[in-house]
C-alpha cells in the first residue's frame, strides 16, 4: 500500500496583497483541488513572521506531483503566483510517515 504524500508550499505575500485578499484567492482554488482524484485534506496557515504555508495531503506521491503540475495550468494560477513575493516560494513533496486523527 502506498503512503499518503504531503505537498508543502511555503511563501510570503507580495507587497500590497492583504491576508484577507490572499485567503479569498486561495478559496477560489478549492473546487479544483477538491475535484482531483486522491485529494485528502488541505490547510493554509500564516505565521507571526508573515510566512505562509499551504499544506495539502494526497493519496500518494504520483497524485501529488500530477496535481501540482495541473494546478499551474489553471486559469487562477497566474493570479496566485502574482500574489507571492518574488523568490519566496518553495515547494516540496514528502511521504507521510504517520498521521494522528481525531
Amino acid at each position: 500500500m502506498s503512503k499518503h504524500a504531503a505537498e508543502i508550499v511555503t511563501f510570503k505575500l507580495a507587497e500590497g496583497v492583504s491576508p484577507a485578499d490572499f485567503t479569498a484567492l486561495m478559496q477560489r482554488t478549492e473546487a479544483f483541488v477538491r475535484a482531483q482524484d486522491g485529494f485528502v485534506t488541505r490547510h493554509l496557515s500564516r505565521g507571526a513572521d508573515g510566512s505562509w504555508t499551504d499544506y495539502v495531503v494526497w493519496k500518494d506521491m504520483a497524485t501529488a506531483q500530477k496535481a501540482a503540475q495541473t494546478f499551474m495550468q489553471q486559469d487562477f494560477a497566474p493570479e496566485v503566483v502574482a500574489a507571492l513575493a518574488p523568490d519566496s516560494a518553495a515547494m516540496r513533496h514528502e511521504e507521510v510517515q504517520w498521521q494522528m486523527t481525531p
